[in-house]
């Protein structure tokens, strides 16, 4: 049996990249699947790509808005009568050194991430726990947060809270058999990374002991792990996908 049968995930900034592998790799363990996403077009495109058999939805959501991300979550409970599994995904970068960010730059990343994590950690818990089957949030942090990156004291600072605020969730709503976890993400071949010179690649990969970048494939299989049973006794962690970087 699939690992994921029957339960419904949502998914936010799932339209591509990690979101949309994790998607993928989700609907392939026989979840239903909900790809929120800032573009809704983009959204509806990639549900609609990952499947033709009405087992996924996109809808438009901007996860700094807490009604986008209650009308996110009240979608998918719509269309599957359930949610099971939140995956807050959701982000952006804008990095510079801290002699040129803007504070605009700062508090815009720190949005994003932290405080759209926060609102998609906050109405999960609350919908799995009225629904009373427990559930699964996983928060997606990043390496960064765990040892900073120049010219990313936005980034870093939003990543390292998210760990922060995935481990105050899970103490809060363990009772209610809903578990919250983390992912720390190294280098993973997207577009977002794609960005980076060449300069700061070749030093990046320098410190994997794989000698390699990881796939959006790789996270999206740790995301199964933490999704399904294999983790049931598993909340409050953090887990470095990186090749061995910054052990």
């Amino acid at each position: 049996m699939p690992l994921l049968d029957g339960r419904t995930a949502v998914i936010t900034g799932a339209a591509q990249g990690l979101g949309y592998a994790i998607a993928q790799a989700f609907l392939a363990e026989g979840a239903n699947v909900v790809l929120g996403d800032i573009d809704g077009a983009a959204a509806a495109t990639a549900a609609a790509r990952l499947s033709a058999d009405s087992r996924t939805l996109g809808v438009e959501c901007d996860v700094v808005s807490e009604v986008h991300v209650d009308r996110l979550l009240a979608a998918a409970k719509s269309a599957f009568g359930s949610v099971d599994i939140m995956v807050n995904n959701a982000g952006i970068t804008r990095d510079l050194t801290m002699r040129k960010m803007r504070l605009d730059d700062f508090s815009l990343v720190i949005d994003v991430h932290l405080k759209g994590t926060w609102l998609g950690t906050r109405a999960a818990a609350s919908v799995m726990r009225e629904q009373g089957t427990g559930g699964s949030i996983i928060n997606m942090s990043s390496i960064s947060g765990k040892v900073g990156n120049p010219g990313q004291t936005n980034y870093s600072a939003a990543k390292a809270g998210i760990i922060g605020l995935t481990k105050a969730a899970a103490k809060e709503i363990g009772f209610a058999g809903v578990r919250v976890n983390a992912l720390q993400p190294g280098i993973i071949e997207t577009l977002m990374t794609q960005k980076l010179s060449e300069e700061v690649r070749s030093a990046r990969l320098a410190d994997v002991p794989l000698g390699r970048f990881g796939t959006p494939e790789e996270v999206a299989q740790v995301a199964v792990f933490l999704a399904s049973d294999m983790s049931s006794y598993l909340t409050g962690i953090s887990i470095e996908i990186a090749g061995g970087r910054n052990i």
